[in-house]
């Protein structure tokens, strides 16, 4: 007699489904479209040889759905995060809380989990407060529907972090140790471990590196991986004393790899200073680590930046003598540093030699060369870049849009730079910060408030809220040419978003309201203000808003 397969290995075979079209963007109903086709091929398998065979037989299913799950998944992605971007972004904080504004917004259809990564990667992008970012994350985890991923929870760590909301970033960590410890990679302990060493101090790192090791990575034994997490955390803020100082004190607990010379290498690297990355070196081969094509790439990178694109291209040549085979990274940071050293025959040369090499130039290659075009003031050239890329469907970023813009700004003044300004908006482009500044300073001097004003708008449009520096350039701009209501809303868009405004801006707009009287107005920004000083942890620079009245006796 046939036996009916085991219930509790058909259910675990539909979680691990249901787990993994979640994963690769399939929202729940996407999943039970699928479940309707594939149950009958359980429920047919009537012995264990049969159950063996159902993976194959689900795959061929599983194939036959991926083109309707990815369609839908693109038909509501783009506009539909973006959406949800904006909401999230408009939302006023901390007067209402957002969680209920999710609900009513979001249908449970689409939160997938590309769907969060995405809507919280825009979120990023754009400097939202990070508390909404938390709070959207953790209505995320709240649906049966949205199976979270490392990337969802590095990017709401990232966002929080970078606010300096230490406290809720453990918090977050706490949470995820306790529901889904899965999600803790080395990359989130690196995200935590990097800003508190940027903006704690050297004891509050290790700190935080012996709290993770005791409380959050629960169960993991702590090797070499985790000890260069702590390294980089150092190294990348330029911070090689201490890095020093914990290699001594841990070495012997964590035995150093090539990996870890080469983060100390990095370092040094990025200090500028090229005689410590070649002492280092050399204190690297006699300890008997062998260099590797990380090692090498430093190394010319190191140079490169000097102007030294001779000793770069010795590195070069050793490389291929030891048989460590340079990448495109390797080439890429050869054509910037022929780019700083003004030798765009040179840069031509490595950029052609990549394809010689059956490599295939990707956006930081085009970018490096469009640079090494700019130094050399050849803007006709590197402008034609971008239509280059455009045809060969290599995307353009914003080191692509920021470079272009730094050529025209120098070579063909307002005309240029309006001419690329406008084909980014017609092609949705969102710039980042960098770029935001740089524009907003070059439309605000020569006199183009309208441009400004115009970038701004558009800015908020998609969602985007602004760094505070490119405010205070608005905002300089508009009070010295008497435009002070404009000013006014402008900031009040700011903190309507959840974000600081700089002391600076509101002096400036303190001064210019007294002097037409709009005294109510000033009274609402300062009244803003300290609402958020209530949820925001204190910043630098930030405004605190008017001085308490004095005690009347």
């Amino acid at each position: 007699m046939e036996h009916l397969p085991d219930l509790q290995i058909l259910t675990k075979i539909v979680m691990a489904l249901q787990y993994v079209l979640v994963i690769d963007g399939c929202s729940e109903v996407q999943y039970r479209l699928l479940k309707r086709k594939i149950m009958p091929v359980l429920i047919r398998s009537t012995n264990f040889n049969q159950l063996v065979q159902i993976p194959q037989k689900l795959a061929v299913r599983i194939i036959e759905f991926k083109s309707t799950c990815r369609s839908l998944s693109t038909s509501e992605t783009e506009a539909e995060i973006e959406r949800i971007t904006r909401i999230i972004n408009d939302h006023p904080f901390p007067d209402h809380p957002l969680h209920p504004t999710l609900s009513n917004q979001i249908s449970a259809a689409v939160l997938s989990t590309s769907f969060v990564e995405n809507v919280l990667g825009r979120l990023f992008a754009t400097h939202s407060n990070g508390l909404k970012a938390f709070e959207f994350f953790i209505f995320s985890l709240n649906h049966a529907e949205f199976c979270p991923s490392s990337d969802a929870f590095e990017k709401t760590l990232h966002i929080l972090t970078r606010m300096r909301y230490f406290g809720k970033a453990w918090e977050l960590m706490e949470e995820i140790q306790r529901t889904h410890p899965l999600l803790l990679t080395l990359k989130s302990m690196s995200i935590m471990l990097s800003r508190i060493a940027k903006f704690k101090s050297f004891e509050d790192t290790v700190e935080a590196f012996e709290r993770m090791e005791s409380s959050i990575f629960v169960g993991k034994k702590f090797g070499t991986d985790e000890f260069n997490v702590l390294l980089r955390a150092f190294c990348t803020q330029r911070q090689m004393k201490e890095a020093r100082s914990i290699l001594n004190k841990l070495h012997s607990r964590f035995l150093p790899n090539t990996k870890t010379m080469n983060i100390l290498l990095l370092g040094f690297k990025e200090s500028g200073d090229i005689t410590a990355v070649e002492l280092f070196y050399h204190e690297m081969v006699k300890r008997g680590f062998k260099p590797n094509n990380v090692t090498y790439n430093i190394r010319i990178d190191a140079y490169c930046k000097k102007g030294c694109l001779r000793d770069g291209l010795r590195l070069f040549e050793e490389m291929e003598r030891v048989d460590c085979l340079p990448s495109l990274e390797t080439i890429t940071t050869l054509i910037h540093g022929a780019g700083i050293a003004r030798n765009a025959m040179k840069a031509k040369q490595l950029f052609d030699e990549i394809s010689l090499r059956n490599l295939q130039p990707d956006t930081e290659a085009y970018n490096a060369y469009m640079s090494a075009l700019i130094r050399s003031r050849d803007i006709k050239s590197a402008a034609g870049l971008m239509d280059v890329m455009e045809e060969k469907g290599i995307s353009h970023n914003n080191v692509t849009y920021h470079t272009l813009f730094t050529g025209l700004m120098r070579s063909q003044g307002m005309d240029g730079v309006c001419e690329l300004y406008h084909e980014m908006i017609k092609r949705g482009f969102v710039p980042m910060t960098r770029t935001v500044a740089m524009l907003m300073k070059f439309f605000c001097i020569n006199c183009r408030l309208d441009l400004a004003l115009d970038f701004w708008e558009y800015l908020i449009k998609r969602g985007c809220c602004p760094h505070s520096h490119a405010l205070d350039l608005l905002v300089t701009g508009l009070c010295s040419r008497g435009r002070v209501q404009e000013a006014f809303e402008c900031s009040k868009q700011m903190l309507d978003r959840g974000r600081h405004v700089s002391e600076a801006v509101f002096r400036m707009l303190e001064r210019y309201l007294l002097q037409v009287g709009e005294v109510d107005k000033l009274k609402e920004l300062d009244r803003m203000i300290k609402r958020l000083q209530t949820v925001l942890p204190p910043s630098r620079g930030h405004a605190v808003g008017l001085p308490p009245l004095p005690v009347v006796r």
